[in-house]
């Protein structure tokens, strides 16, 4: 049977002071809809494969995550360990309920403007899994050379909704490089979305990553072994651990108007913009000023004559960033930590 899992552990950093380690992105309501990202990701889920949806997040976020999706199949990790471990977790402790599950595995923290479109595409690669057990993703039509995504190289150009070939992954490149890649028709954005049967991908940590392999089947039979065996596992994402390395690797090209909410200047993907490029969510006047960025929860926010900014203020905390430099969040992050500022991170 068909099986979803929605990614909802992170911490959403790159999106403070919204974004909280307590109740990160995924749980926020980014969109003009008032929907947090997860509730959409669970909407997705629930179109292909009914009510088996389950939510891999931390175990310091499932009472926040209880809150937003109710009646939900929750699997906590005691501590993040990235996706190979989340991943992983979850074929282990489904392969036990249904030893043929094949997993939709998709991140919590996406943004889709044709949800319909998506869930055609992820059937293709579902189908795709389950007939020639090839570890399927959903490779999307890029509309920009951007840095902060990884692609998918393709031997020829893209065909929408169409199982192809993955010649290799390749993560995060430079802008000079990713221009490339785009104007060559033969790379996709990698969205983070991974079709196969579940003991396809704990076969693949076997071979890749054997004690995380070891580990989760362990806990899925003993879930009081959690902690104890958790925290010792290697922090690595299953594109590194597995899909630079897996063969049978393929790719549903699509274009349904996906993003990764990685960042606040994806913003204007998930709420539009004004006549003047503006990006506003909450009480702001923006005067004499393009391309701005505005989020504001119960102040008002002016901005004068300035241009292409990011500006944030949520609870007890403002963040004023080019927006050009909206990856560099994380500096904050870190700066808080170094001064033992946690209390608002």
């Amino acid at each position: 049977m068909r099986h979803a899992v929605i990614l909802a552990g992170g911490s959403g950093t790159r999106l403070w002071p919204a974004s909280r380690r307590a109740r990160p992105k995924q749980l926020i309501a980014l969109s003009s809809t008032g929907d947090a990202l997860v509730t959409t990701a669970v909407r997705i889920g629930a179109d292909l494969a009914g009510d088996r949806v389950t939510i891999v997040t931390a175990a310091s976020q499932a009472a926040a995550t209880r809150e937003v999706v109710p009646g939900i199949s929750l699997i906590e990790e005691p501590f993040g360990r990235n996706t190979a471990a989340a991943i992983g977790l979850a074929a282990a402790k489904l392969v036990l309920e249904d030893p043929d599950a094949v997993l939709a595995v998709m991140p919590a923290d996406q943004h889709v403007t044709n949800r319909s479109g998506l869930v055609h595409a992820l059937d293709v690669a579902l189908r795709a899994a389950e007939q020639t057990d090839a570890i399927a993703t959903i490779g999307i039509a890029p509309t920009r050379a951007e840095t902060g995504f990884g692609y998918l190289e393709l031997a020829g150009p893209a065909t929408l909704d169409t199982v192809m070939p993955v010649v290799r992954f390749v993560e995060k490149p430079d802008l000079a490089t990713a221009e490339r890649y785009v104007s060559s028709g033969r790379y996709l954005w990698n969205a983070g979305i991974f079709c196969a049967r579940a003991q396809r991908l704990l076969a693949e940590l076997e071979v890749h990553l054997p004690a995380t392999a070891a580990a989760v089947r362990e806990i899925a039979k003993h879930p009081e072994l959690a902690a104890a065996r958790y925290e010792a596992l290697a922090s690595i994402s299953i594109d590194h651990a597995v899909m630079e390395k897996a063969a049978r690797v393929v790719t549903v090209p699509a274009s349904v108007g996906w993003d990764d909410i990685g960042s606040w200047a994806a913003l204007p993907a998930v709420r539009g913009s004004d006549a003047s490029g503006n990006t506003i969510a909450g009480e702001a006047i923006v005067l004499e000023g393009t391309g701005n960025i505005v989020m504001t929860d119960d102040a008002i926010v002016a901005m004068v004559g300035v241009s292409d900014f990011v500006v944030v203020k949520s609870g007890d905390a403002v963040l004023v960033i080019p927006k050009d430099r909206a990856q560099d969040v994380r500096l904050v992050i870190a700066a808080l930590e170094a001064r033992g500022l946690t209390k608002f991170v």
